[in-house]
């Protein structure tokens, strides 16, 4: 009875754990399931997260690494590069970046990639940081001024060698330079305003060939870019600039980062009578400039009124070259433009033909005298003794310049035209002036018979003596001694009383042409030199006049001898 009763329980025990089996074998396989609903999750989650993927040739693959090198705008990261290959060619590598998501409006022909990456150059130093983070992809979407990206879609792009010097969120204005040779200015090279950095070089572009100009692309930002208008005059400022001027040495520099990379500069141009800054109009983008060698040349630029004179010397011009000053009192009025030997215009005697160009703004407002008044000026001027004369800048460098000078006793001066150009007349200065007036002197000296001369003298001293010591002049001196000793009487006389002295007035004047007499044969035993018997000429005559003098005093007196109380 016992086991009938317990066989149904045994039966249903065993039901009961096959269930617990059944179950327990379910639960165990719920967790991979569940780690594959996390995983698929994950999958789904970074396919929802992850962007476009696109690819960028560089020419080298240097600092990237598949799978560890990011993109980054503004430090952010905006994707990861997938792989790095060589692309068909061999001489590119192609770059495949998988975008993060909201990146796909960012991906236009406006966009630019470039790898950054320690760079050094004469402009700047850039990219240390990655000296321990490793190099990354620079990323620029090309934004407009709104903020938005109006370009067309892309997933293909070219790599930039080098960071671009303007960035799309940097506001300003790009233009372009025009220069002859770009001398040391690079790409990077910085752009000044009154010393102050607002700007760098793009880039630049040379002439199909070769020939002709080079186009400098600068960028500059805002608010400077507001101070260029159509008048705006850029200079380049690269290096050292080491001159002497009346202050002595002077070396220009414009900064460490100009001295190695270049560099270029500008500044407000002058303005007129009644104008402000703000009423000149602003330049536009990309408008084109020309780029001077110096500031010098870049206000010299600026004068619109040049008169062109020219003037011919037939002395040394060395150190003289286009583009050396003209002054006049040591202030410039113009520039030399040209320095040429003529051969034709008179045979057998060549000369130096020097134009120049007269700017009268630098002393003077437009306004006040135009081109034809500056010439009949400048003939005035001519006429009263200006001449056109070479000197030396710096005795050092052995710079020279024309020097408009007034010269004392210039004789007539003539003016004449060559077409336009205006004909002065010059004369040799500096070293060769002295030197020719040297030669004057030197010329005339020589020809001056100091031989002759000395010759003369000897004979002259000779005959001399020779007169002195003769019986006439003895006697005729002898003669002198009385005549002076009835001078001193007479002064007795004079000192005794008036009566005594109209009685012997005829005795004195016998006395005096006797003294005229002994003076004539003085004279007559005279011959050969010329300056004793001109004294004794002008002797005998004030004698004469004396003579004549008394004989009339006596006469008078005789006739009315009252006159000497009354007077006459």
């Amino acid at each position: 009875m016992n086991d009938r009763h317990n066989s149904p329980k045994h039966g249903e025990s065993d039901n009961q754990d096959a269930l617990v089996r059944r179950i327990r074998f379910s639960i165990i396989w719920v967790i991979p399931i569940i780690s594959v609903l996390i995983a698929g999750f994950l999958v789904w989650r970074s396919f929802m997260d992850n962007g476009p993927e696109i690819s960028v040739i560089f020419d080298t693959a240097d600092g990237l690494t598949s799978g560890q090198t990011q993109v980054k705008n503004k430090s952010v990261v905006l994707g990861t590069v997938q792989n790095i290959s060589l692309t068909s060619d061999l001489r590119h590598v192609r770059v495949l970046i998988r975008m993060n998501k909201g990146t796909n409006d960012m991906l236009t022909d406006k966009a630019r990639f470039w790898v950054v990456r320690p760079r050094i150059n004469g402009a700047s130093i850039t990219g240390l940081e990655t000296l321990m983070s490793g190099a990354y992809i620079a990323f620029d979407p090309g934004l407009d001024e709104s903020g938005h990206n109006s370009g067309q879609h892309m997933d293909q792009f070219e790599g930039l060698e080098a960071p671009p010097g303007m960035r799309s969120d940097q506001p300003g204005q790009t233009y372009t330079l025009v220069a002859n040779n770009i001398g040391s200015i690079g790409q990077g090279a910085p752009v000044f305003f009154r010393d102050v950095d607002v700007g760098e070089v793009l880039g630049y572009t040379m002439p199909p060939g070769g020939r002709g100009p080079v186009l400098i692309q600068i960028f500059v930002k805002e608010p400077y870019d507001h101070y260029l208008n159509g008048s705006t005059r850029f200079w380049n400022v690269s290096g050292v600039k080491v001159g002497f001027g009346a202050g002595g040495l002077k070396v220009q520099l414009q900064s460490l980062q100009a001295l190695f990379s270049g560099g270029v500069a500008f500044g407000l141009p002058p303005l007129e009578e009644g104008k402000l800054q703000r009423d000149l109009p602003m330049a536009e983008a990309n408008t084109v400039f020309k780029l001077y060698e110096s500031e010098e040349d870049a206000q010299n630029a600026g004068y619109h009124e040049r008169v062109p004179v020219a003037t011919y010397l037939t002395s040394s011009v060395k150190g003289l070259a286009p583009g050396a000053v003209v002054s006049m009192f040591g202030i410039q009025v113009g520039n030399v433009t040209s320095v040429k030997l003529d051969m034709t215009s008179t045979p057998g005697h060549p000369r130096v033909r020097i134009g120049m160009e007269i700017q009268p703004e630098r002393v003077m407002t437009s306004k006040e005298l135009s081109h034809e008044e500056v010439t009949a000026m400048l003939r005035t001027l001519v006429a009263n003794g200006l001449r056109a004369s070479t000197d030396s800048a710096s005795l050092l460098t052995g710079e020279g310049l024309i020097s408009l000078n007034f010269v004392k006793n210039a004789g007539k001066g003539t003016t004449s035209m060559e077409g336009t150009t205006l004909v002065i007349p010059g004369q040799p200065g500096g070293m060769s002036g002295i030197m020719e007036s040297l030669s004057t002197v030197t010329d005339r000296l020589a020809a001056m018979p100091f031989e002759q001369i000395g010759t003369n003298a000897n004979n002259l001293l000779a005959h001399a003596d020779e007169t002195l010591t003769s019986p006439d002049v003895k006697q005729s001196l002898a003669s002198l001694r009385v005549s002076m000793q009835h001078f001193q009487a007479l002064t007795q006389d004079l000192q005794k009383g008036l009566a005594p002295l109209s009685q012997r007035l005829p005795a004195m004047a016998e006395q005096l042409d006797q003294m005229l007499h002994n003076a004539n044969r003085l004279l007559a035993s005279y011959g050969g030199n010329s300056d004793f018997k001109r004294s004794l000429q002008a002797m005998v005559i004030q004698l004469g006049q004396t003579a004549r003098s008394l004989r009339f005093l006596s006469d008078f007196l005789t006739n009315h001898p009252s006159a000497l109380i009354s007077g006459r």
